[in-house]
């Protein structure tokens, strides 16, 4: 179930202070620290064009990394903090807490749409609108679901699909507390226009 877990690579920084930080970011690298899961935090430096790539992919504090530094043993690991130079908004220092496999954290997680081949609203020529294309949920990070599945194998022209109509993998909560919005199937745009020609028309009678 679980989905391909990106590596992230780092090395161990040497020295402590705003002096040896300078000179970390004059090297190229982007210093950080690792702590928790009940081992010493470690001081690592990541080289700067490869933070930068992550940070601009986007989803980068709410993706699980696999950290991998030479001398240690690789670590799943979730970034809690991005510093950031107050005038050229650029990344000055990360953190990054450990995880165990039972922790349970935020992820954003795709929703894969299946049954549009077969759903009546679609072969009558509406509209799939995929309002949520991922979908935040509290998962265990021993166990991070590749994907949710939404079916629309019966759906028609105005169903609106909710969270609800989804299945979602054991011990996988939605951070939203209410019944939100997936996905809708609207009319086809000349059905939706010919429409509103009607309505238009019935209150232009009425007046």
């Amino acid at each position: 179930m679980a989905g391909e877990i990106p590596d992230l690579h780092a090395e161990v920084r040497t020295g402590t202070g705003k002096g040896a930080a300078r000179q970390t970011r004059r090297e190229h690298y982007v210093p950080g620290i690792v702590y928790g899961g009940d081992t010493d935090p470690l001081p690592i430096k990541i080289p700067y064009n490869a933070l930068v790539k992550r940070l601009k992919a986007g989803r980068f504090l709410a993706t699980l990394f696999n950290l991998k530094v030479e001398g240690h043993d690789d670590v799943r690991v979730i970034c809690r903090a991005v510093e950031r130079d107050i005038v050229k908004d650029l990344p000055t220092h990360v953190d990054f807490m450990r995880l165990r496999r039972t922790t349970k954290i935020n992820l954003f997680i795709p929703v894969e749409v299946i049954g549009a081949d077969v759903a009546p609203g679609l072969k009558k020529g509406g509209m799939l609108n995929l309002v949520r294309p991922e979908v935040e949920l509290k998962v265990t990070a021993g166990d991070i679901p590749e994907k949710i599945t939404l079916d629309i194998s019966e759906a028609v022209i105005g169903d609106t699909l909710t969270i609800s109509n989804i299945t979602l993998p054991a011990g996988a909560t939605p951070t939203i507390d209410r019944d939100f919005v997936i996905a809708n199937i609207s009319a086809p745009s000349a059905l939706a226009a010919a429409a509103d020609d009607e309505e238009e028309a019935e209150a232009d009678a009425e007046a």
